[in-house]
């Protein structure tokens, strides 16, 4: 499955769980870690929980490969690897902290499609 399309399946699994304002970078041509990132956040380690949970099955039953997953337990920064995309979950202040989208300001946005 084209990495864009990954992509945007994970951001359609985030608002599922109502993650707060998921966003898809474009990083190719930037560097070789990923194609894409997905990030997005909730605002309780059970939600993060939950919105990881749900990108996980959708990708699953798309067929996509999880390479690597870190951060479920503690929740306050989960990252699922699935190789040309990257997931980020983040509790809020998390987010703030870390400010991937700043530090990757490069990358162009992707506008989410609908379902």
């Amino acid at each position: 499955m084209d990495a864009g399309r990954v992509a945007q399946l994970a951001a359609q699994a985030v608002l599922e769980k109502k993650g707060i304002d998921p966003v898809i970078l474009d990083l190719q041509g930037i560097t070789l870690i990923a194609d894409y990132f997905v990030i997005a956040s909730g605002t309780s380690t059970v939600q993060v929980q939950a919105i990881a949970g749900r990108v996980e099955e959708i990708l699953d039953e798309a067929g996509v490969e999880l390479l690597h997953r870190e951060g479920l337990e503690a929740a306050r920064w989960v990252l699922l690897d699935y190789g040309a995309v990257v997931v980020h979950i983040f509790l809020e202040e998390e987010r703030r902290f870390y400010d991937l989208e700043r530090l990757w300001g490069d990358a162009r946005r992707v506008a989410i499609e609908s379902p």
